[in-house]
């Protein structure tokens, strides 16, 4: 089968794609979007996280024949050409990025948490990024980092 979807903006497709090829699978290794993880495979590390169609999804889990004729964004996806998005810096600046397995998922998450509310709480913060396990690390850092990002995008407006 052929999937065509629109991956940050442009159009890609993959030709033989096998019904049970999952979409991360499709991004990783058909249309060379690297950045989401392959951790579990079952839905529940947060590492393939992706919008589809402005929506949070575990790309492991969707089949890559759903995503025919829609939307993917992933964590290439967040900034502007070689600009990072804003929470992307402060991931940096806070030294939340660790290994990295988990850094793409709670990128996605957190991006969606700022987009959603511009001012989150540390609760709404945990709450948005539950769905996401890092292995590496106490959390802090990566919530310092969202706090960060949301008094960013907020001195920004």
């Amino acid at each position: 089968m052929r999937v065509t979807c629109t991956v940050n903006g442009e159009q890609h497709q993959a030709d033989d794609v096998w019904e049970g090829e999952s979409l991360l699978y499709v991004l990783r290794e058909r249309m060379g979007f690297p950045g989401s993880k392959n951790a579990c495979e079952q839905g529940e590390c947060g590492s393939c996280t992706i919008y589809l169609d402005g929506v949070l999804a575990c790309a492991c889990l969707v089949a890559a024949g759903q995503a025919q004729g829609r939307g993917v964004r992933t964590v290439e996806g967040l900034g502007s050409g070689d600009e990072l998005a804003t929470i992307q810096q402060t991931f940096l600046e806070a030294g939340a990025v660790q290994c990295g397995f988990c850094t793409p998922g709670l990128l996605v998450a957190a991006h969606d948490l700022l987009e959603r509310h511009a001012g989150p709480t540390d609760a709404e913060i945990r709450e948005a990024l539950a769905g996401n396990l890092c292995r590496c690390t106490g959390y802090e850092k990566i919530m310092e980092a969202v706090r960060l990002g949301a008094t960013r995008r907020a001195t920004a407006s």
